[in-house]
Parts: C-alpha cells; structure tokens; sequence
C-alpha cells in the first residue's frame, strides 16, 4: 500500500498571536507548514524574533525574507508618523499600504514553486483597527486571481481561517492548540514590555479578558 503524501502549506507568520494561531491552526488540519517571515523595513525587528521563535516552537521550518518598502507610508515604517495613543475610527497609521497584497503574493509563487496545496493568513476582520486588506472581500478576489494568475489554476487554496472570528474566540482556539502566546508579539512598538496603549496592545489586552485567560506578556 502506498504511503499518503503529506500535503504542505505555506503560513504568513509575523510573530503576533493571530498567524501563532494560524499555524497551529494549519498544524491541526495535518499540513506540513513552511514558515514565511518578512523583514520589510519595520522599526523594530521585536516581532521577527518572535516569528521565529514560534516557527521553532512548532518544528516547522522558515524563511525570512527581506523585502522594502522605500516610500514608507505608515507608522510602522517611518518614525515621522506616530502611533495613535486612542483608538480612532478609520484607517491607522499603522497601515502599511497593500502589505497583504505583496506578502499573499511572495507566498503565492512560494507556494507554486514547492507544490503547496495551501497558504494560511491569519488576518481577521472583527475587533481589529479596519485595515482594508483584512476584509473577506478582499481574500475572495485575491483568491480569484490566484486561479487565473498562476499556472497550477485553483490548486493552491487561500485560507484565512480566523476572518470572522472575535480576538477571544482565536485566543481561546490558540489556547486548546497549545500556541506558545509567552513568544508572541503584538505591540507595535520594541520596547522591552509591551506599550499596552497602542492599537494592537488594547486589541490583545481585551481579548484575553474576554477569553478568561491571563497574558503571558503583561500577567
């Protein structure tokens, strides 16, 4: 009898709790998981370290790969433009313009080249800052083009399966996945500790509380 070939899949991870949960997430659905960790320019490189600490926690292999983005435009890039201290409706300043276009599209033709069947994000679109590359509009017409734009057609699925989940709701899914959350990184800034005013932090802070669970990060 044949032995079944495991099926592969390539995980955006950045270090945050969400892509932690998506690659366990990945993980518990029997893939094989690549890693792809992205060095774009961002001020600290706190989050990368973590990236890789979770890859390694997991036993799954991973790249990093560096990339730029010259003209910056977001807060996360540019020490000119400051991070909001309140939670304000509309687009952040920590939006990176088109950020999941580009890192979707890397890991498309990384996911074409070693025959992966699918590419996991862990973007969600509920109790988050309103990116407009976090929508489920968005993965559903960038799936579309994957179908038409590569050459394996609709081979290789786009899976984001945290979209429409709350941050509770991932942090108590993490939980039962044994995501290592002491490695995570969510804070926009690299200090030692993190911020516990910017966006992510408040995002974080409220999650846990709602999941019933203490963070490692701040308990």
């Amino acid at each position: 009898m044949k032995s079944k070939i495991a099926k592969t899949a390539v995980v955006l991870l950045s270090g945050g709790l969400d892509s932690a949960t998506a690659l366990y997430f990945a993980k518990a659905k029997g893939y094989q998981c690549r890693c792809l960790i992205f060095d774009y320019g961002q001020l600290h490189k706190k989050e990368i370290t973590s990236a890789v600490n979770i890859a390694k926690a997991s036993r799954c292999p991973y790249e990093i790969l560096k990339i730029g983005f010259p003209w910056r435009g977001s807060a996360l890039l540019d020490k000119k433009v400051k991070i909001s201290k309140k939670i304000k409706p509309g687009i952040p300043s920590t939006y990176v313009p088109a950020r999941n276009i580009i890192f979707l599209s890397f890991a498309l033709s990384f996911a074409e080249t070693i025959k992966a069947k699918a590419i996991f994000i862990g973007a969600h679109a509920q109790d988050y800052s309103g990116y407009p590359d976090c929508r489920p509009e968005f993965f559903q017409v960038f799936a579309e083009m994957a179908k038409v734009g590569t050459y394996g057609g609709g081979r290789i699925k786009i899976l984001a399966p945290l979209l429409n989940k709350k941050k509770a709701q991932i942090i108590s899914l993490g939980q039962r996945l044994g995501v290592p959350f002491n490695l995570s990184w969510s804070c926009y800034r690299g200090a030692k500790l993190p911020c516990g005013i910017c966006d992510s932090c408040y995002y974080r802070a409220k999650g846990f509380k709602e999941a019933g669970l203490a963070d490692p990060l701040t308990k």
